[in-house]
């Protein structure tokens, strides 16, 4: 299951630069990089946006839960085979953004947010390379399926 290890590749590059943003930035601290793109150390409780993120402690255990059966439903479609290597990765890059993200809610009961996009005083909700490898394979696996029809 080659597949299975990009997805361990991607889990292990989003852990490695959650714990670097953890490690040398203090929680809320902002380290410009370029004009509109910051380093930051932030957490989220909730999904996407920070969506259910004041819901009270029980959305912890509800994010837990889609992702281990979403991460299952992936392990399952990979294992059957794919239909293209474009299949193969954008499922790999779900995958591995899954387990990045489950693996910080497992750990330490939020997810750490680190990549901060800005023009002036508006930004774009901070994220981490999990959420990238989750979109970015959303978006490759629409293309796959477009392209090739699986």
């Amino acid at each position: 299951m080659r597949w299975l290890g990009l997805s361990v590749v991607m889990l292990l590059l989003d852990q490695a630069t959650k714990y670097a943003a953890s490690t040398y930035l203090a929680y809320g601290e902002r380290r410009a990089v370029t004009e509109f793109f910051s380093w930051t150390h932030l957490h989220n409780t909730g999904a996407a946006f920070s969506f259910l993120a004041d819901a009270g402690g029980w959305q912890r255990a509800f994010l837990i839960g889609v992702a281990v059966v979403m991460s299952a439903m992936l392990l399952g479609w990979l294992w059957r085979g794919v239909a293209s290597k474009g299949q193969g990765i954008a499922l790999s890059a779900i995958l591995g953004g899954a387990l990045g993200n489950l693996t910080d809610r497992l750990l330490r009961g939020h997810v750490v947010d680190f990549l901060d996009f800005h023009y002036a005083q508006y930004h774009w909700p901070a994220f981490n390379l999990a959420d990238v490898w989750i979109t970015t394979g959303a978006a490759l696996l629409i293309w796959a399926h477009r392209k090739y029809g699986n």
